[in-house]
């Protein structure tokens, strides 16, 4: 009984500081913004709740439902359209790089991670213009007339994520794929599975795990991303992210932005909750 007294004592003590961190700077201050989110402003003044009015309006104001609308849709294009070039490369790099040249391949794959979130989403402004290289391509190879507009389209968007989201799903795929057997392989291939069946029936469920893991980081960063959006997709479609600054830093509506924020956190619990319960039913 000492002894299992003690080890409780000494989990505690070791677990204290987390709990207090996370206390201090995520659930008081998010306690606040909820508490915030049921208030309402009368001229520059906060008035105290419980009010749903900021709830109501964000559903029924066709300009803030927009915005989560428009959010949903590039998080999930970006999200599939990564998915689907990130398996691939991961697994020309697990399954045909030769071991010793992997890290190089992988080092290869993470070389936007060392560049400045800020500087790569201007490094795509310069890209996509219409003076950009892209552009400068295009017409001089005679494929297009004359320049078409790429920025500030939510197309922008999603090629700036994508760019980004791609090296993060193939690690989290990578990761997976390294860890397998040759052995289901092999024992597919003797059953007489060919190679696309052995892929597609054996190596992708596998694989799944490591998939949706950074297919949700990729919904999560995604969807609550501020800069992306604003330097490459302009103001024409407003995010929930461009939404929330737009309250804070010209309307000055503490309560609103307060309450897209719960809105936006709802919604990536929902994604969490969802991806962990699929997780869960493909282990039983």
């Amino acid at each position: 009984m000492r002894i299992e007294a003690h080890e409780k004592k000494v989990g505690v003590t070791l677990v204290a500081p987390a709990l207090l961190w996370t206390l201090a700077f995520f659930l008081i201050p998010f306690a606040a913004m909820v508490w915030l989110s049921f208030s309402h402003m009368e001229g520059r003044d906060i008035v105290p709740g419980p009010d749903f009015g900021n709830y109501i309006k964000i559903f029924t104001d066709d300009s803030l439902f927009r915005g989560i609308v428009v959010s949903l849709e590039i998080t999930l294009t970006v999200t599939v359209i990564s998915v689907l070039l990130a398996w691939p490369l991961a697994w020309i790099i697990a399954m045909r790089v030769p071991k010793r040249w992997q890290r190089l391949a992988l080092m290869l794959a993470v070389l936007p991670f060392w560049t400045s979130y800020v500087v790569r989403s201007y490094a795509w402004a310069l890209v996509l213009g219409q003076k950009g290289v892209v552009m400068d391509f295009l017409t001089g190879i005679g494929l297009l007339a004359e320049p078409i507009q790429i920025m500030a389209t939510r197309s922008a968007t999603v090629i700036g994520f994508v760019h980004f989201f791609v090296m993060l799903l193939t690690l989290t795929i990578y990761a997976n794929l390294v860890q397998l057997s040759p052995n289901y392989m092999r024992a597919a291939q003797d059953l007489g599975a060919s190679a696309w069946q052995t892929i597609r029936l054996v190596v992708i469920p596998l694989t799944l795990p490591g998939v949706i893991t950074g297919a949700f980081l990729t919904f999560v960063l995604c969807i609550g991303d501020y800069i992306t959006p604003q330097i490459l997709g302009g103001n024409n479609e407003l995010t929930m992210p461009q939404l929330i600054m737009l309250q804070l830093g010209r309307r000055g509506d503490f309560p609103m932005a307060s309450a897209l924020s719960v809105v936006l956190m709802a919604i990536v619990t929902l994604a969490y909750a969802g991806c962990a319960r699929w997780l869960r039913m493909d282990r039983v």
